[in-house]
């Protein structure tokens, strides 16, 4: 008699399936299963170009596009895993395109640009008084 298969064994083949939102969270994108799956059923998570429900089974070779925060990062799947481990093993199961990764050097050094540029918060002690010495120099 065969013994049966383990479902706690990251896979590799298309014999096995894992569900969406669990391969997000074994890929280390969200924190929590429920967090992918209110990524997914919100229209976060793109499968092929296409919104998808939860539920749908992620193939070797598929083309995901993930927006988290500011970014969107476009990856495609290249193993399948149910299991959480450490982030180097879950990098193994995902590469991202060349064109995602420049994409988001190139917003995260343009939000970094403008932030100096814009800041809503109040000015701190240093901040007031070199505003009063400026104001007083003009006067």
């Amino acid at each position: 008699m065969c013994p049966p298969p383990n479902s706690n064994t990251p896979a590799s083949g298309s014999d096995t399936s894992v569900r969406l939102d669990k391969w997000l969270w074994a890929a280390r994108f969200f924190k929590t299963r429920n967090l992918a799956k209110q990524a997914v059923e919100s229209g976060h998570v793109r499968y092929d170009d296409q919104r998808c429900k939860v539920s749908k089974t992620v193939s070797v070779g598929a083309r995901l596009r993930i927006k988290q925060g500011w970014d969107e990062v476009e990856v495609i799947v290249e193993a399948l895993s149910d299991q959480r481990r450490g982030a180097p093993e879950a990098r193994r199961l995902y590469s991202e395109t060349q064109q995602s990764a420049a994409r988001r050097e190139q917003n995260r050094a343009e939000r970094k640009a403008a932030s100096g540029l814009v800041s809503e918060d109040r000015p701190t002690k240093q901040q007031r008084r070199d505003l009063h010495r400026f104001k007083r120099s003009w006067s």
